[in-house]
């Protein structure tokens, strides 16, 4: 297949991107704006295939997406644009709203009239396949796991806006017949992550002795999973999900924040030794709860197990193992992103001054 990948210079994409270059036979037309969270680097050795090619441009550009669909006539679209930092969005929802709900929308346009266009044997094959959260869920208790049916009960600017865009995935569906598949993930992890999520945070604020901020007491737990494992199931999805179906996808790692926290700083302690930080463990720092913060989410992937034969290869401990070696060894990358647009700082504390 020749796939649009939007947002492919993101944490999630580019993942997508290098394991569909590296592993399988398909073609890659990376769509991305390159905005404060992308960054080419992390697809710097994919971009080496002749099988992949770049196009900056923003999914919310009519004209652009339009040409672009022209140009390459791509089988299938893959869509993973969307602005995703739930603090960010408490402090500007604007851009969450723009990208997430007008973004897929007009992507969603230009892939009808695309597909529409097509020969009926290449109709029957293309597909658009739409990357969600399993935070448009709402908030577990104790016990029970999110399915494909569970309805809907968004939090914050963030889900609001991926809910949003998922019950528009599915009219066009319904109503105009574009042959979707949706899928909703858990947290995920792993290299090239953008240092404002709590991993990479953590990591990074440790490897400079500063305080590790965790949120109220560190009880909300999520599912975590690793961004390879994530790829890889998208992939097959894309490859063998059927038209009109949604898949959840998890890692089956629950933990608590202060768990994961207190894991990263149990493999710093052991991979930095001789650190004058050590035991990192002590830099912990309880801080005001994020407003509206979920207690707990965890996906049931049964489905994506039994319909794609998909399964997760990383346990937790080993996937975040290889995270922090990641990190370690790539200082170059992260320090740039810390010098060019973010250094840290607390986001998401706004209560009614949302911009």
């Amino acid at each position: 297949m020749k796939i649009l990948v939007t947002g492919g210079a993101g944490f999630i994409g580019s993942a997508v991107v290098r394991m569909a270059i590296d592993h399988t036979p398909h073609e890659v037309v990376n769509v991305d704006r390159l905005t404060y969270a992308a960054s080419l680097e992390s697809v710097a050795a994919a971009a080496r295939s002749p099988r992949y090619c770049f196009e900056r441009a923003d999914i919310a550009d009519a004209d652009a997406m339009r040409r672009i669909f022209e140009l390459h006539r791509p089988d299938a679209v893959l869509h993973l644009a969307a602005e995703s930092h739930v603090d960010r969005s408490i402090d500007g929802p604007g851009e969450f709203i723009q990208t997430n709900i007008v973004g897929t929308y007009v992507l969603l346009q230009e892939s009808l009239r695309f597909w529409r266009s097509l020969p009926k044997e290449a109709a029957a094959r293309f597909r658009f396949q739409h990357v969600s959260t399993d935070e448009v869920f709402g908030s577990l208790g104790d016990t029970g796991s999110f399915t494909e049916s569970t309805p809907y009960d968004p939090r914050s600017p963030y889900s609001a806006s991926k809910a949003a865009s998922d019950h528009l995935v599915r009219a066009w569906h319904h109503t105009y017949g574009l042959p979707v598949v949706l899928t909703n993930c858990s947290n995920n992890y792993g290299p090239y992550h953008f240092p404002e999520k709590l991993i990479p945070l953590m990591i990074v604020k440790a490897l400079a002795g500063e305080p590790l901020p965790v949120y109220g007491t560190g009880a909300n737990v999520r599912d975590w999973l690793f961004v390879e494992d994530h790829a890889a199931a998208l992939l097959r999805a894309l490859e063998g999900g059927q038209p009109g179906q949604s898949y959840n996808i998890g890692g089956g790692a629950e933990r608590t924040n202060l768990e994961v926290v207190t894991q990263v700083c149990a493999l710093l302690d052991e991979l930095v030794p001789g650190s004058t930080h050590a035991p990192h463990a002590r830099l912990i720092t309880y801080v005001t709860d994020r407003p509206g913060h979920d207690l707990r989410y965890a996906i049931d992937a049964s489905r994506a197990r039994r319909e794609l034969g998909w399964a997760p290869t990383q346990t937790f401990e080993s996937g975040l193992r290889r995270t922090v070696e990641w990190y370690l060894a790539n200082r170059d990358w992260w320090t740039a992103i810390a010098a060019r647009t973010y250094q840290g700082a607390r986001l998401g504390t706004s209560k009614g001054n949302a911009q």
